[in-house]
């Protein structure tokens, strides 16, 4: 699997169920988002637009993603919103490389635009980097089933703060196509039943 094969099977909505650990505090919280997945093709006009945007030649793009996301944490403040959109666009270091630049209108650490990286690791998951002014970031995302997604991230601040977070994601579209694609046969059973 690619990256943008990845982006593919990614593509539907699922409901995101997050603990994240404030290492500094040596406290955790909980939260969960509602995610929206789009697969955008490399002529669409938001994976030109964000190639455009960075300096970069847009048919060098793979294609990329629209997402969108509706959330909460346990420690929010009235004042606090946890949704928004991003865009991202794949251009690969090489044609069929396994690592690129991951062009994003919005960041996860910041929020705002900025080129990252991302690297098929092993295969089957996918490692994104980014590395912002004040902090970096870095998420792998993997699936244990074609209706269940994982991920952990790490956002390293300056003066040493990290957070690290795990996150279920459930596919909530049952009848989306990626639904139908096969989980490679070495994932162990879950243990969660799924």
């Amino acid at each position: 699997m690619n990256a943008l094969d990845f982006f593919h099977r990614s593509a539907g909505q699922w409901r995101s169920r997050r603990t994240t650990h404030h290492l500094a505090l040596r406290r955790a919280e909980t939260g969960s988002s509602l995610i929206t997945v789009e697969s955008l093709g490399s002529e669409d006009d938001r994976i030109r637009g964000i190639c455009q945007f960075h300096g970069i030649d847009p048919n060098l793009a793979l294609g990329g993603a629209f997402i969108s996301w509706k959330g909460s944490m346990e420690w929010d403040q009235s004042s606090e919103s946890h949704q928004g959109t991003s865009v991202f666009a794949l251009v690969p270091d090489a044609p069929a490389a396994d690592t690129g630049r991951l062009l994003r209108d919005q960041g996860y650490g910041e929020m705002m635009p900025v080129v990252g990286r991302y690297h098929m690791v092993t295969g089957d998951r996918l490692l994104l980097s980014t590395d912002y002014e004040t902090l970096s970031a870095t998420e792998e995302f993997w699936f244990a089933n074609p209706q269940l997604r994982l991920r952990v991230s790490t956002v390293k601040r300056l003066g040493g703060f990290v957070n690290s977070s795990f996150c279920t994601e459930t596919r909530l579209d049952s009848q989306h196509p990626a639904c139908s694609l096969e989980a490679p046969s070495d994932f162990p059973p879950s243990a969660i039943g799924w």
